[in-house]
């Protein structure tokens, strides 16, 4: 998504006295599929994008037609108009990227090769190590709270014991990321996510993601992380994965395909409570109080949604994401994007002033005093 963003091939298309923000046309998709040898050829192509379908990644703009054709019809990606659905397993995984990504980055990481029982291990950490990490870093309030989003991540699949033979403990027993997020994916692994032999020689990738044994009422993610204020605009589930055949250990299970039942419609309300003018906004002794938000963007985008326009509101934010990093709310006025004035703007224009800007995304915006 993020590389059609790039080449220009996602843009505001205008079709039958209609604007389209942030859409692309199918058959130049394609050709860019091919001219880019992420297919072989177009019919391998239409599958990729039909796959991307059938998992609510991409959508058509009226959703009237629900296959893709390779024709001049438009599609957009859900994660640019709010519609992708965030279900809880989903939001585990974009917050084991947010957290592998902020490990990387820094100079004196606990991620390290280490040796045990004469076998070297790529991207480990001790338990009670990323415990430290964690409460250290602000992305837990204690250690209790820690070592629950340390077992959420182990359920599923995005970390584990070195050898599969603990949980996730604050200890020094030996874990490590079992994705490598940083790896170089191909679409075309999506078409052989049926096949074990394919996924075990990339065991790491995000494409083989799966949920491992969870203990019902122990593993939501959202236990980790409550916020009240956000809402979820879908209700979707994956569904539930058998054990592995012959394996005894009960922490881990097959890879799955990445299945979403139908989603509902994805079109939510307004979180406001009320309209809320530019003038009651600007007005002096108003209720509300200027903040600067800076949001470095990962792999995935910034992690919230604008609505409503004249002034723009943040309609939800993803708890893992940057922006919620950030300090990002909901129900948040945008009044400005990396310095330009866009209280007069409606929300797609703005979140096509984000989408074609940079990485680091600067942010002024106006709250309510509590």
């Amino acid at each position: 998504r993020l590389r059609l963003h790039d080449g220009k091939l996602i843009k505001d298309r205008r079709y039958h006295l209609r604007t389209y923000p942030n859409c692309f046309v199918a058959k130049e998709l394609t050709d860019w599929l091919i001219d880019h040898k992420e297919a072989p050829d177009r019919e391998t192509g239409i599958r990729l994008m039909q796959k991307l379908m059938d998992h609510y990644i991409i959508h058509h703009v009226c959703d009237e037609h629900s296959d893709y054709k390779d024709a001049k019809l438009l599609y957009r990606f859900r994660k640019d108009d709010g519609t992708f659905p965030l279900s809880k397993d989903v939001k585990v995984f974009m917050r084991g990227q947010s957290l592998y990504e902020k490990l990387v980055s820094v100079e004196e990481s606990i991620l390290k090769v280490r040796e045990e029982n004469s076998v070297k291990y790529q991207r480990t950490f001790l338990g009670c190590e990323m415990i430290d990490w964690l409460v250290q870093e602000g992305e837990a309030e204690n250690r209790k709270e820690a070592v629950e989003l340390g077992r959420a991540l182990l359920e599923h699949g995005i970390i584990q014991h070195v050898s599969n033979r603990h949980h996730f403990f604050d200890s020094d027993i030996l874990y490590q990321f079992w994705i490598n997020f940083r790896r170089r994916r191909r679409l075309t692994e999506l078409l052989n996510e049926n096949s074990s032999r394919a996924l075990s020689e990339s065991p790491d990738s995000p494409f083989c993601l799966r949920k491992l044994n969870p203990d019902p009422g122990n593993t939501s993610f959202l236990s980790v992380q409550t916020n009240k204020e956000i809402k979820i605009v879908s209700a979707v589930r994956r569904s539930s994965i058998t054990s592995l055949a012959g394996n005894s250990n009960p922490y881990f299970s097959t890879t799955p395909m990445l299945v979403f039942p139908p989603v509902a419609e994805c079109n939510p309300k307004s979180v406001l409570k009320r309209p809320v003018t530019n003038e009651e906004l600007l007005s002096p002794g108003a209720p509300y109080v200027k903040k600067t938000l800076t949001i470095v963007g990962d792999a995935v985008g910034w992690g919230f949604v604008v609505r409503g326009g004249r002034p723009c509101h943040i309609q939800a934010v993803d708890p893992g994401g940057p922006a919620a990093a950030a300090g990002m709310k909901v129900c948040q006025f945008v009044f400005s994007v990396n310095g330009m004035y866009v209280l007069h703007l409606d929300y797609q224009t703005i979140s096509s002033l984000i989408v074609t800007g940079p990485r680091t995304l600067v942010m002024e915006v106006m709250e309510a005093i509590e």
